[in-house]
């Protein structure tokens, strides 16, 4: 168990390109946001979910956010509130091939800097990160400002350690971890086997 962090799972997106509410969608026997839960529940001991309202198909303790229509930053944001650990880790509900060697990995590098994020493709992955509560002035500012209301946004003001794919790809060989699910199309590839 990770003892001193809060995992987050997001649910308040607005599912757009999906059609429908991402973590209702059922994929294997079950939702997305099940399918991450359990995954989650093996690692932390305190796991909230993040929403734009309140869900009937959880039993998981919810936060919802306190400014609407500003993204995951607006999830973080409320979940520091929330959390009575010093770190909290957050994930998106449309990323059901989680590992928890992934996450133990991710932990490990929490040393010395405020957030521990993957790259892969040469990209940032913030929705599958961890953040020291400290973050949480910073992401306070940028939501009360007029710039942009994004995770880069908050990424780019902090001290980030960013794990690179080869390093991941020793315990994800695929990196199938950090597949997400935005549309009709990528959970048609998932049940076709492409990814």
């Amino acid at each position: 168990m990770i003892e001193d962090c809060t995992a987050v799972i997001l649910t308040g997106g607005g599912s757009e390109r999906m059609g429908q509410d991402k973590a209702s969608l059922e994929l294997g026997g079950g939702t997305l946001l099940q399918s991450v839960s359990v995954r989650i529940r093996e690692l932390f001991s305190e796991v909230l979910v993040s929403v734009r309202q309140p869900r009937k198909d959880t039993d998981l303790p919810q936060v919802c956010d306190v400014m609407v229509d500003t993204g995951p930053l607006a999830g973080l944001t409320a979940s520091f509130e929330r959390a009575k650990t010093s770190w909290v880790y957050l994930v998106a509900c449309d990323m059901p091939f989680l590992e928890t060697e992934v996450i133990e990995l991710l932990a490990s590098k929490r040393k010395q800097c405020q957030a521990v994020v993957a790259i892969i493709d040469g990209q940032p992955q913030p929705l599958a990160g961890f953040y020291a509560k400290e973050c949480a002035v910073v992401a306070g500012e940028i939501l009360a400002g007029s710039g942009k209301h994004s995770m880069r946004a908050l990424l780019s003001k902090l001290e980030v350690c960013y794990v690179g794919e080869e390093e991941l790809r020793s315990v994800d060989s695929e990196l199938r971890s950090f597949i997400d699910l935005d549309t009709p199309e990528d959970v048609a590839a998932v049940l076709n086997g492409v990814n």
